[in-house]
């Protein structure tokens, strides 16, 4: 058969091929730096333990490892056995010099911090920002001044800056860096330039749903580590969730998936931000849950360090609002269990703060509308604090430098062929 014919057989058979060598030597070069990113913070896999792993020959993943050196995105540390009998072998490691920037817009706040190839956050900055009704552009001037800080802490220890991510709470279209829908923001069909708050980095400023990113931050980073299956509830303003199944993040075919704050827990409830109503927003949300309790209008952290106050202290109207955002939120999670068979929930953002109050109220309910379905032990708090999203973020734009390593090496001088768009899939773990 001829060469032509065998590449028409394997498409009919979509069989992918081998191609130039070019693109073969991009996906080795990435399978190499995967293997060594797998490995974790602390374990420094040799040379000779990639090739087996990855089935190459010594001297191919040798030459690949001179490149990723040479890029800068690894280096060279120690020694590591290789096994019981040879010699050591140097060990490879993701070079923490080497870093992302996540950011976060959110209705009442904006973050940005420092995250390297790791995912460690090396730094952290936010600032309470009233962001609803506010004009975009306005908002992202805004987050660009408070990069001054972090790019300033990623001078300071000699730390390159190679891409970052932006987590925003709405629907978003990626690849058109559209915020297709951000009710509580009241923005919509909203373009962001997110490119020239890092013009100087080698990869792309990637635009993420904020709860998408939670869930994928907890996948890698938090308790999602020891699950494969899990929803993520995000408890900010607004109420948002990831859904993640079979360790990866699953958006629908739209991207849409995980709304559940606009899930009709009452229908004859309050009107909602997203046209509806009695949608668990309007109970479980933040500023539902603070308006609920009488805690008068000031910035959200006091208000919010006055609902704990008033928690501890057994206040009354309190105690009933939590309870009641509590209550329907279980109702919601019944939803999603059942439609999405979900065998875990973590919450995250302000249930887990309140979780002491909010989980035996979100446990009756589960008991009372599904028994069985979802155990007490099921249900967790997120460790990840309010970094979450930003982390997440973060983690989107170190797996694009993981599939895409080659963008930092010239093609010319290594034989990588011409360059391609760097990919920003973000279900496997970075």
């Amino acid at each position: 058969m001829t060469k032509e014919g065998a590449m028409e057989t394997a498409a009919r058979r979509g069989v992918a091929l081998p191609g130039r060598v070019g693109d073969v030597r991009r996906g080795n070069l990435a399978l190499v730096l995967k293997g060594i990113a797998a490995a974790g913070p602390g374990l420094a896999p040799t040379r000779a333990q990639l090739a087996a792993a990855n089935g190459l020959t010594k001297a191919s993943v040798s030459s690949l490892v001179a490149d990723l050196i040479e890029s800068g995105l690894i280096r060279e540390l120690g020694l590591n056995r290789d096994g019981e009998r040879g010699r050591p072998g140097v060990g490879l490691q993701l070079n923490p010099q080497r870093a992302v920037i996540g950011l976060e817009i959110n209705v009442d706040y904006l973050a940005a911090g420092l995250v390297d190839l790791n995912g460690a956050l090396r730094f952290h900055t936010s600032e309470e920002a009233q962001n609803s009704g506010a004009d975009p552009r306005s908002v992202i001037k805004q987050i660009s001044r408070l990069l001054e800080p972090v790019l300033k802490a990623a001078g300071d220890t000699g730390t390159q800056i190679l891409g970052g991510g932006l987590a925003v709470p709405g629907l978003v279209d990626s690849a058109g860096r559209t915020i297709v829908s951000a009710p509580n923001l009241h923005w919509s069909s909203v373009t962001l330039e997110v490119r020239d708050l890092l013009p100087a980095a080698a990869f792309d400023v990637l635009l993420s749903n904020e709860a998408n990113s939670a869930a994928l931050a907890e996948l890698w980073y938090g308790r999602g580590r020891e699950l494969h299956d899990f929803v993520f509830v995000s408890g900010e303003v607004g109420v948002g969730a990831g859904l993640v199944v079979a360790s990866e993040l699953f958006v629908g075919p739209q991207g849409y998936a995980g709304e559940l704050g606009h899930v009709v827990v009452h229908p004859d409830g309050p009107d909602c931000s997203c046209g509806g109503r009695g949608c668990l927003e309007t109970f479980a949300g933040l500023e539902a849950i603070l308006s609920a309790a009488g805690i008068a209008a000031s910035p959200v952290s006091v208000r919010l360090t006055g609902l704990l106050d008033a928690l501890r202290n057994g206040e009354g109207h309190a105690v009933t609002a939590v309870e009641n955002a509590g209550r329907y939120l279980g109702l919601a999670l019944v939803s999603a269990a059942r439609i999405m068979d979900l065998p875990a929930v973590v919450l995250g953002g302000h249930f887990a703060l309140l979780g002491d109050w909010i989980r035996p109220a979100l446990q009756r309910s589960l008991e009372i509308h599904a028994p069985g379905l979802l155990e007490s032990e099921s249900v967790m708090l997120s460790t990840l604090d309010q970094s979450a999203a930003l982390l997440g973020a973060a983690g989107g734009a170190i797996q694009s430098i993981l599939e895409s390593p080659h963008v930092l090496i010239p093609a010319a001088a290594r034989g990588y062929g011409s360059p391609v768009a760097c990919s920003s899939r973000t279900t496997a773990r970075p």
